[in-house]
């Protein structure tokens, strides 16, 4: 049985009132995250959704001969989004579910609820000289409220509005410390739910990112000839957490009530964060805060050297950055994997006709005010994601072409192979032995072979070993680590004290010293090589010429050969005292390096995996593990014509990655209107909910709903053309999953009860 991963990169965009409907999507993906693992289990069917989601992963068994898990293990959010992404998280890494959140979002969500106490009209007399002028904004001819909103809310709507106009002025009207308590009160309900088993294979990363908007921001070093001190203004303050499957919790409460605190912090509606905020919740709450400075040290390291951690100001993250691709594509390299991977880009855009409405469909001039906050707010908070989309598609295309090469290189490589060792070695079955000695003939061969062309080879690996111990360091060290450059530095002046400063001897090839050095460090070498063969297993290659239970033993093989190296990539295998020992790389590298290559052993690790191989490749055809083993042996010259080109990445985990979106417009099985037709949010600029809870409740349902069924279209599609689910069980699957989501909302109490009936009713006469 084929072995597979469906690995989702969840990116959730700022979108005001309508991150209800995202919490909705975002309930899904815990869902079928819940699903799968019971699946791989092979537990029981689950009710609800789960359990739709657990006979879509058995139809794609059945019918593609695939067992496919479904990990989100990459989660990046802006403004609510962001909030969405941190309890998405959580509940990963816990297993514990999101009620909690949803609670927050329909009862807190709440324009109301959020005012702050000292901002509240005292009575109905407050402002009393200011109600004329509130009414006459409310009900005059054209106005917002007559124009956005649906007309039987637009009573609950004037009145809420009305509240909020009359409360204090000059100032944001929500309380600041007040969101700080809801957000922990939530993180508080989810911990007390009983645990559940962790949706994160263990040991396997889970990355989460919130966009933040550091208003005074920080003075960043420009890299310019001269003058040497230039500089820029930074605003940008992404905040990044890391935890691994098999942790308790992502962070320390406060670290993540302060993100979400601050990537939600809706200009001139709630007041920007600032430190002594959390302190004093924490304080208030009893909360311990071990690593408050250790959080803020790689967090604000700017702000913790100059010394003005009291003077920050964070506000909301989609002011700059609206849509957060970019921290999540950075998450992307050097993933460990132990299957074959599909990745997937999935970003929840509620409203995505919502800006080109908005800029076509008005014809009148555009005042004075319109552009002072069309350049201030909307305009930077609505950016296009093409630049993004585009820098993943040019991941996939240098994908696509190294593949190409390698293709196109096959047939010279396997005759000098085949040459190199003779032909009648490849029909005896591999040990260990003959598999590691081939291997150092190989590769001997194609570095002798390749002229003038290994120098440039060599140093391209010379500096990705370089980068990546310097990666390694900066994420070990717990205090705000060297730059990059500096630890570059260090090394390059230490190698080539020993010999590295020319990587290539004089007759072609290597000399001595760099043998060694990438015999001892080139892990990354190690980890292309097996990807490599892991790719030319699939069905499509030759793969499709094996039977499906030879294909898994050496799939099998590959994986654990693969999770070998993957495993010493990550700083955490090198030691609880590493940390400790990589600060001093700036004044002794060689000490680093000693301990890197010590605690590695890679000349130990090559060996076991060799044995792997020849007992996973053994079972195959004589043809097909010639071809496997060409494959392996021939990788050094495959890597010399990409590795230059295109860098690590062209033989990276990945492969293509997808891109896919959910939203109102893609999911029509039950609606077929988009945003229009199903959201109410939408009304009055997208912050329709905050000012009515059933606004609330109808996007929380439509959320789930659509999260359903673009995460089943998504899932199915991960089997391509081979063997693909039936439309007609797919649609029944879909069906089943709708009716679940409804199930468990009558269940819950949640929701009007009449909305659901109403929708139950729609699905029913819609699918059947």
């Amino acid at each position: 049985m084929r072995e597979k991963e469906l690995r989702i990169a969840l990116v959730c965009y700022g979108g005001v009132s309508l991150a209800v409907y995202m919490h909705g999507v975002t309930k899904e993906v815990f869902k079928i995250a819940a699903a799968s693992q019971k699946h791989r289990d092979r537990e029981p069917q689950p009710d609800g959704t789960e359990g739709a989601y657990y006979r879509l992963l058995s139809a794609i068994e059945k019918y593609g001969n695939t067992r496919l898990r479904v990990v989100p293990d990459i989660l990046s959010g802006a403004s609510a989004g962001g909030m969405n992404a941190i309890f998405l998280g959580q509940a990963l890494l816990t297993g514990r579910s999101l009620d909690p959140l949803t609670h927050l979002w329909l009862q807190c969500a709440d324009s109301d609820v959020l005012l702050a106490p000292e901002a509240r009209p005292g009575h109905k007399f407050s402002k009393i000289w200011a109600q004329p002028l509130v009414e006459w904004t409310l009900r005059r001819p054209g106005n917002a409220v007559s124009r956005t909103v649906a007309p039987e809310t637009r009573a609950e709507v004037r009145a809420k509005l009305s509240r909020l106009m009359r409360s204090r002025w000059f100032a944001p009207p929500f309380s600041g410390p007040g969101f700080s308590r809801l957000i922990d009160d939530a993180l508080v309900a989810m911990q007390a739910q009983p645990a559940g088993r962790p949706l994160i294979p263990a040991g396997h990363p889970i990355d989460l990112f919130v966009t933040t908007t550091d208003f005074r921001g920080y003075r960043a070093p420009l890299q310019v000839h001269s003058p040497a001190d230039a500089s820029e203004a930074e605003h940008r303050l992404p905040i990044a957490f890391r935890a691994h499957g098999g942790d308790e919790v992502l962070a320390d409460r406060p670290e993540l009530v302060l993100a979400a605190r601050a990537t939600a912090s809706f200009p001139g509606a709630f007041p920007p964060l600032q430190l002594e905020e959390i302190d004093e919740l924490a304080d208030e709450r009893g909360i311990g805060w071990p690593d408050r400075d250790k959080f803020l040290r790689r967090v604000m390291p700017h702000h913790v050297h100059a010394g003005d951690l009291d003077s920050v100001a964070l506000i909301d993250g989609a002011v700059l950055v609206g849509a957060p691709f970019a921290e999540a594509i950075r998450a992307l390299e050097n993933r460990p994997a132990t299957r074959e991977v599909d990745r997937r880009f999935v970003y929840i855009d509620p409203h995505p006709d919502f800006r080109m409405a908005e800029t076509t469909t008005d014809n009148r001039p555009i005042g004075f005010f319109s552009a002072i906050f069309g350049a201030l707010s909307s305009i930077p908070r609505e950016q296009p994601i093409r630049d993004d989309i585009e820098r993943i598609a040019r991941h996939s295309a240098e994908a696509i072409r190294a593949r190409n090469i390698v293709d196109a290189l096959r047939p010279e490589v396997e005759a000098t192979i085949d040459k190199l060792l003779g032909r009648t070695l490849f029909l005896d079955r591999p040990n260990r032995e003959r598999l590691g000695k081939w291997r150092k003939k190989a590769q001997q061969e194609a570095a002798e072979k390749a002229g003038y062309a290994f120098h440039s080879y060599a140093q391209a690996k010379y500096a990705q070993i370089l980068d990546h111990i310097s990666h390694l360091v900066r994420r070990a060290i717990d205090s705000e680590p060297p730059k990059r450059v500096d630890i570059v530095t260090s090394l390059t002046r230490f190698l080539d004290g020993q010999g590295l400063a020319t990587l290539s001897a004089q007759g072609g090839g290597a000399n001595e010293q760099a043998i060694s050095f990438f015999r001892t460090h080139d892990i990354g070498f190690r980890i292309r090589r097996l990807r490599l063969l892991a790719r030319r297993l699939a069905p499509g290659d030759i793969g499709g010429e094996l039977n499906p239970e030879d294909r898994e033993v050496a799939r099998d093989a590959i994986y654990k050969a693969l999770a070998m190296y993957t495993r010493l990539e990550q700083a955490e295998s090198l030691g609880p005292d590493f940390p400790a020992i990589a600060e001093s790389i700036l004044e002794d590298p060689e000490a680093v390096l000693s301990v890197i290559a010590e605690r590695r052993d890679l000349a130990k690790t090559d060996p076991q995996v060799d044995a792997l191989l020849a007992e996973g490749l053994a079972p195959l055809p004589r043809e097909q593990r010639r071809k496997l083993l060409l494959a392996y042996l021939g990788f050094p010259f495959y890597d010399l014509a990409t590795l230059p080109l295109l860098g690590a990445r062209g033989m990276d985990e990945f492969d293509p990655v997808k891109v896919d979106r959910i939203s109102p417009e893609d999911a029509s099985a039950i609606r077929k209107g988009g945003a229009v037709d199903t959201l109410r949010g939408i009304e009055f600029y997208n912050f329709g909910a905050f000012f009515s809870r059933a606004y609330r409740e109808n996007d929380y349902l439509w959320g789930r709903l659509h999260g359903a069924e673009r995460l089943i279209d998504i899932t199915a599609s991960t089997l391509g053309s081979e063997g693909p689910v039936p439309i007609g069980e797919i649609n029944a699957i879909k069906r089943e999953a709708f009716l679940g989501v409804l199930a468990e909302e009558r269940e819950a109490g949640h929701l009007n009860r009449h909305l659901i009936s109403r929708i139950e009713h729609e699905i029913i006469e819609t699918l059947g």
